[in-house]
């Protein structure tokens, strides 16, 4: 009898041990701000999932995040700190218990906004986390462009123009839509600084340039620590300054910060901007850190041309996992955008473009296969504008991780992909671009 009892007791401690750890508070492990001229991400992992709601308030414009079962720990305490004064979306944090087992997290708006709140599985390094994206209510890159389409209705000068421009693009000294100019743009667009398109027409010629990876996706990572998403936003702005300084050109980056762009928004950016390239730049990375050398790829719609480029195209196209995708988002413009449409013309334009740039890049750096290989890129999937991914060295490799974080080397490597695509350009004067027709 007394055996059973002993049984039963410990069968009993079991059962309460269990749920007392089920209903444990979860930590928030990690808490990270991403603020953007696009957006500001808050990403708040955790090692369980965390059941949340979400609210809009007005006057004054402000999210209510409530988290259930989580302790309020230093992390989330400290997440206010986190928020820079000059964040373009946010106020301010404000945390608390609101219940005994809810924390409530007020986030104060500097002006209306449209919220992203959406959980994510473990992927990469990361564990559960939850993330808010506070967009604003209107895009600021098309803003920029109704205002320079429409001069007549702004009420400012120049000055205010000027202004738009650099939140659409990141940079001081915006791009010049094509076809579209005013008095403030005219020394975008001089005589000395235009390019005759195949139909006779004159315009500035704009080029997407993609750092890849980015906030929450670091890319690869070499073997002394360097991230991808550092060395290939200072390559891309590097190539941007170098693009912006020939006369009949203008550089646009898809990212000027360490922030996470979706695969497909960064299509999608390419295309409301009128591009005439785009321009993917990335620091690949092997299983063997004896894998060495440049490439270039261009879409493939019939399968990978080599296990190498198979391998590289899986690992970028994870990106969206890693960095964190809403798959509840709507946007009718990216749906127009991916619809399936014929690349057939396009991929040729790539394949040309591919070509000379890997011939500059052959000039400065081993070259890892000595043609351009293909593979199913989401970020090369734009149906009308030519499109190429350059994997300038490989990060895994010690020797050339080294060159990578190299500034003068950056500089030789931004040198030869633009004249890459000033060779393209030679043979293959650009067409008079048609304004994107909204339906």
């Amino acid at each position: 009898m007394f055996e059973r009892f002993l049984k039963l007791s410990l069968l009993v401690c079991l059962l309460g041990g269990a749920l007392l750890a089920e209903a444990a508070p979860i930590t928030v492990t990690s808490a990270r701000v991403w603020p953007s001229n696009d957006y500001t991400r808050i990403t708040l992992e955790s090692a369980q999932p965390i059941k949340h709601t979400m609210m809009t308030l007005k006057d004054p414009d402000r999210l209510v995040l409530d988290l259930e079962n989580v302790d309020l720990g230093a992390t989330l305490k400290s997440l206010s700190d986190k928020i820079s004064i000059n964040d373009p979306y946010i106020k301010q944090v404000r945390v608390a218990y609101f219940k005994p087992d809810v924390v409530r997290l007020v986030v104060d708006l500097k002006t209306e906004a449209k919220p992203s709140f959406f959980s994510l599985q473990p992927a990469g390094e990361y564990k559960y986390r939850l993330v808010l994206d506070v967009y604003p209510a209107q895009d600021p890159l098309m803003a920029a462009l109704q205002e320079r389409e429409n001069p007549q209705e702004n009420s400012g000068t120049g000055t205010s123009e000027t202004a738009s421009t650099e939140s659409a693009t990141g940079e001081s000294g915006g791009y010049v839509p094509p076809e579209k100019t005013t008095e403030s743009a005219k020394p975008d667009v001089s005589p000395d600084n235009t390019k005759k398109t195949a139909t006779g027409g004159q315009r500035t010629l704009i080029i997407a340039i993609d750092a890849g990876h980015g906030g929450e996706d670091p890319g690869a990572r070499g073997a002394r620590g360097s991230h991808e998403k550092n060395i290939t936003l200072a390559i891309a702005k590097k190539l941007k300054a170098k693009i912006d300084a020939e006369p009949n050109m203008r550089g646009v980056l898809t990212r000027d910060g360490d922030y996470f762009i979706p695969l497909n928004g960064r299509v999608v950016k390419a295309r409301k901007l009128q591009a005439d390239l785009f321009v993917s730049i990335h620091a690949d990375a092997f299983v063997s850190p004896s894998a060495r050398g440049s490439s270039v790829f261009a879409l493939s719609e019939r399968g990978a041309t080599s296990a190498m480029a198979r391998y590289l195209a899986k690992q970028e196209n994870e990106s969206d996992l890693i960095g964190g995708v809403s798959l509840d988002t709507k946007d009718p413009y990216l749906a127009r955008t991916l619809l399936d449409l014929s690349q057939t013309a396009t991929i040729n334009d790539s394949l040309k473009l591919a070509k000379a740039v890997l011939g500059r890049l052959g000039e400065i750096n081993t070259l890892h296969k000595g043609s351009v290989e293909q593979a199913g890129f989401a970020v090369l999937k734009s149906p009308d504008i030519p499109s190429i991914l350059v994997e300038t060295a490989f990060i895994s490799n010690p020797e050339e991780e080294r060159r990578l974080n190299d500034a003068a080397y950056q500089n030789k490597l931004a040198d030869a992909i633009l004249a890459g695509i000033k060779r393209y350009f030679t043979s293959n004067p650009p067409l008079a671009k048609s304004k994107v027709v909204e339906r």
